[in-house]
């Protein structure tokens, strides 16, 4: 009689791609539901009156997924993988999607906390595909799941395709329906279509079917405890950078405006009225440009993830570090968009790397860990978001140093794991 390790072992084949395409499906569905909104910002502001802080609001908001990550995840231990990845993802689509008819932004914001609260399934899905992969090419599986995650950032760029189209403009009742909510509602579509394939094509995890379950305090005690404060810290670090990663286009713009350095020029946001309301075709293309800048890193990382290790590449925070420190002598606009896409291609080498260890560090019995640690990873981005929003325009040289700072502090600490590589998930 095999063991559950011995199972797995012994076939890879049609099913294993058929489970990574809907996983990475799914994955790809939290990218949209996340960067959606850095596109449709620029337009939605006109129609429902943003101002700058409730601007700053509605991206924080976005990464309160870490309650819904926390509580899916506990929730899976107990009724399932698949049944919480079905009703999480469901929930996700259908409060994204209403957020389109949402006629004020209080209401806006509400269904989109909705959305995020309780449609934050990323961890869940990790888990579930680990479980079902062989030890020996566990690590580059993951990696190509993790590679979904630019699928979903690359379709949220082409919103150059919807946004700034007129003809998709008309009126619902007393509603004007304008093309940014036409694109939340395409946005929408992925989760939606991903509890659909995963109701009728996936079975439940046979590991969870066979194992027991721990309450997620054990993360802290006994043996795994010094590697649970390292993952938290690290999972700290690299979170932090969504602060400057969604101001960006705030830092480039003053690049373009007065030159030098973005941290040398002082600028406060203009009013409503001298803002365009629908940007040119190339701020669109810039960030599909970056978005598709994430392709190198995962290739690389597929490739030599059961090589060498995630340990090893988490290193890689190191090079990210610097990156973020050079921002100083960025000068013109294509200086600007290098830094981005080097950015860009090097952290998400440490983010495929932190999804496969943060799998492999755990048993079954405690999957619902990496729920967790995604959830301190959201409270650190919305730390981040709330740090640059009050000191871009006073001192911005302290979040970006900040920034810089923590993914050097993540890419050392990250030496004190132990190697995982092809481990049993026992």
């Amino acid at each position: 009689r095999l063991s559950y390790e011995e199972a797995v072992e012994e076939a890879f084949g049609l099913f294993h791609w058929l489970l990574l395409v809907v996983c990475g499906w799914a994955n790809a569905s939290d990218a949209v539901e996340i960067l959606c909104v850095s596109f449709l910002l620029p337009t939605a502001r006109c129609d429902l009156l943003l101002s700058s802080s409730d601007m700053g609001l509605l991206t924080a908001s976005i990464f309160l997924m870490m309650f819904g990550g926390y509580m899916w995840g506990y929730l899976a231990d107990l009724r399932g993988r698949r049944k919480v990845l079905v009703v999480s993802l469901a929930i996700n689509g259908l409060f994204g999607g209403l957020a389109s008819l949402a006629p004020w932004f209080w209401l806006f914001l509400l269904l989109r906390f909705i959305s995020g609260v309780v449609g934050g399934s990323i961890p869940v899905i990790f888990s579930y595909f680990s479980e079902f992969m062989p030890r020996l090419r566990r690590g580059a599986m993951i990696s190509a799941l993790a590679t979904f995650w630019m699928a979903g950032n690359i379709l949220a760029a082409l919103a150059w395709l919807v946004i700034p189209r007129t003809w998709a403009h008309f009126a619902l009742g007393s509603l004007d329906f304008q093309s940014w909510r036409l694109f939340v509602v395409l946005c929408s579509i992925p989760s939606i279509s991903s509890a659909i394939l995963f109701k009728l094509l996936m079975p439940e995890s046979p590991k969870f079917l066979m194992e027991g379950l721990l309450p997620i305090k054990h993360i802290f005690s006994g043996s795994i405890k010094t590697r649970s404060i390292v993952l938290l810290i690290i999972f700290y670090c690299i979170s932090f950078y969504y602060g400057l990663w969604m101001w960006f286009p705030e830092l480039f713009a003053r690049i373009e405006s007065s030159g030098g350095s973005p941290c040398a020029n002082v600028s406060l946001p203009s009013p409503l009225n001298n803002q365009s309301c629908y940007p040119v075709k190339t701020a669109y293309m810039e960030g599909f440009t970056i978005a598709a800048s994430n392709l190198p890193g995962n290739i690389f990382t597929i490739l030599i993830m059961d090589s060498i290790g995630g340990k090893t590449l988490l290193c890689s925070l190191l090079v990210s570090s610097l990156s973020v420190f050079l921002i100083y002598v960025v000068q013109t606009k294509a200086q600007s968009l290098a830094l981005s896409c080097i950015f860009s291609g090097v952290s998400v080498i440490a983010w495929n790397a932190l999804d496969v260890v943060g799998t492999e560090l755990y048993p079954t019995q405690l999957s619902s860990a990496l729920g967790f640690f995604t959830g301190v990873g959201r409270v650190a981005a919305i730390m981040g978001n709330v740090v640059f929003g009050k000191l871009v325009d006073s001192n911005c040289t302290v979040p970006i140093l900040l920034v810089s700072a923590l993914l050097l502090t993540g890419g050392v600490v990250a030496l004190l794991l132990p190697q995982t590589r092809q481990t049993e998930l026992t």
